[in-house]
């Protein structure tokens, strides 16, 4: 059974008023399960990874890490908020683990056999297998700034309609990406709240980002920083102009984990992302990728800098 809801879900749910129910009551769970119920914060395990780089580059450094189930069990033991993933992976085990936690569906994927300058992931399962699996949510990734961007955003909007029409809400993983941006360009801190405001114009109830580094990619944005001196030289600077980016912080805004980093690099970054005003973390390599026991270890506590 969920917790009655706080304050602050009160108020974050108060911003998503002409959503259906079926949607607030997703919400509802997702910011009520786990560690972090009725906080407004999340910590989110998405192992997306499988897809995007294969299986070996994902789960050759933790081997039981092959198993679909020792996911489920990594998320729901840490007590997260949710557990991200695509159809195949969610399928081949979610029967033993239905009603433990909620699970977001990840209806499009990459993989990085071909690559290319302006990526476009294929859409890889429907909104009616996502809410066969039990899924609280749909997750769909976009990369602004690759030229394939417009077919992207046209595919998301069709399939956040559908989702919303079945009381399902829509996470959008927005990652610049593309010939046009530079390497830095791509993590950016105007690139970075760009992606996140455009995540949000598309519909997305919760957006996930990459941390943004201190790098101005567009000399147009760069002239409006110095002019309104928009602070950037902190972690903490940074996420709360990406938060702002979004409806205002009207909308839920959480950040990756990224590449493998040591705990107190892990710990430190999302110290940076709370001060500025991060609803929480989206952290997968850096959980999975380690032994089940020191996984837990870390997940617990970047909830904890979160509840503290």
């Amino acid at each position: 059974m969920l917790n009655a809801p706080t304050p602050r879900v009160r108020e974050i749910l108060s911003w998503y008023k002409s959503e259906n129910t079926g949607v607030l009551t997703n919400l509802y769970r997702l910011l009520n399960t786990g560690a972090l119920s009725g906080t407004g914060k999340m910590v989110i395990l998405p192992v997306d990874q499988g897809f995007e780089h294969g299986a070996l580059r994902s789960f050759g450094s933790n081997p039981p890490a092959y198993d679909p189930a020792y996911h489920f069990n990594l998320a729901i033991e840490s007590q997260c908020n949710a557990y991200a993933a695509p159809f195949g992976q969610l399928m081949a085990v979610c029967a033993d683990f239905a009603g433990q936690i909620p699970v977001i569906v990840k209806v499009n994927n990459s993989d990085s056999l071909y690559p290319t300058k302006n990526p476009i992931p294929a859409v890889t399962c429907s909104v009616k297998d996502a809410l066969q699996l039990g899924a609280a949510a749909i997750g769909f990734t976009i990369y602004p700034g690759s030229s394939n961007r417009k077919e992207m955003y046209e595919e998301v909007r069709e399939l956040g309609e559908e989702a919303r029409s079945y009381g399902l809400p829509l996470i959008v993983w927005s990652y610049p990406r593309g010939e046009a941006l530079s390497k830095d360009g791509e993590t950016a801190i105007d690139v970075i709240a760009y992606g996140a405001q455009i995540a949000c114009q598309l519909g997305a109830h919760i957006v996930k980002v990459k941390p943004p580094t201190a790098h101005i990619e567009q000399d147009a944005a760069r002239k409006v920083f110095d002019k309104e001196r928009i602070p950037t030289g902190t972690l903490a600077d940074r996420t709360r102009h990406v938060v702002q980016s979004c409806f205002g912080g009207r909308r839920i805004v959480i950040f990756s984990g990224g590449e493998a980093k040591s705990d107190a690099e892990v710990v430190e970054e999302v110290k940076g992302l709370k001060a500025g005003g991060a609803f929480g973390s989206i952290m997968g390599r850096n959980a999975f990728q380690r032994p089940m026991a020191d996984g837990l270890k870390l997940l617990r506590s970047v909830m904890a800098v979160y509840k503290d």
